[in-house]
């Protein structure tokens, strides 16, 4: 089995992984920060359990791409700069942005994810660097410019949403954010990480691109309707008509 085969192999993984973590979202919410609960086995503070839960994709990516023959081409290096925005925020400034009082974080979810990101890193750098082909026309395509505007749009609900909640908690503690899009969902900041990788999958136009764009999805809508559960169990005056993740739609 050649290279080629594994790469497409791990990326259809991606979207079998998909579909079992919807499935098993529908009846068991990932016990980490609002929903931490004990019986998860041992945990780790939630600082140390992003940076190693997220690493696998900013590191990671970083040397397999650095790996590949396509690697000083421009458009995959643009490519891989927007992935590598979201993803060392994620890994080296959002965990030290969380309050010394978040709740513990199980090992075993920080392995699970540091899992699956070392596959999804995997799948996605090698494309752009290796097996893909992105001349620096790729740049000028319709499918790149609006996927990129997506990228960048969603990047910046999702980083504004996160730091209402990180205020908020600051403040005082999980309390019922207001104001912008929050008006409208319960978790813009899940809002924002669709339309981010959605617009990567455009940009990049690559069945890991899409495989991962599915799994953001599977994983994060569960977690969105279960943040409005919660939100109304212990918010009776939590605005009913609050969608849980699209404005209007669900």
């Amino acid at each position: 089995m050649s290279e080629v085969d594994v790469h497409r192999d791990v990326a259809l993984g991606i979207f079998v992984a998909a579909a079992l973590t919807f499935l098993a979202l529908q009846f068991i919410v990932a016990p980490y920060g609002r929903h931490a609960r004990p019986g998860w086995g041992p945990t780790i503070g939630a600082r140390a359990g992003w940076i190693l839960m997220e690493s696998p994709s900013a590191i990671g990516f970083a040397v397999i791409f650095a790996l590949g023959r396509n690697r000083g081409a421009l458009a995959p290096l643009v490519l891989a700069a927007l992935w590598e925005a979201h993803y060392v925020h994620r890994t080296f400034v959002f965990p030290f942005q969380l309050p010394s009082t978040s709740r513990r974080m199980p090992i075993a979810i920080a392995a699970m994810g540091a899992s699956f990101n070392c596959a999804n890193a995997y799948a996605n750098a090698r494309w752009l660097a290796e097996f893909g082909a992105y001349p620096v026309s790729w740049l000028g395509t319709p499918r790149f410019v609006l996927g990129a505007l997506l990228f960048v749009g969603g990047a910046a609900i999702n980083v504004v949403a996160d730091t209402t909640l990180l205020r908020l908690r600051r403040a005082g503690g999980y309390m019922i954010p207001r104001g912008g899009l929050f008006e409208r969902v319960a978790s813009p900041n899940y809002l924002g990480e669709l339309v981010e990788w959605t617009g990567f999958a455009i940009a990049t136009w690559s069945l890991a691109g899409t495989a991962f764009a599915v799994y953001t999805a599977a994983n994060l809508v569960p977690r969105a309707f279960a943040h409005r559960r919660w939100y109304r169990e212990k918010y009776p005056d939590y605005p009913r008509g609050r969608r849980a993740i699209v404005p209007f739609l669900m």
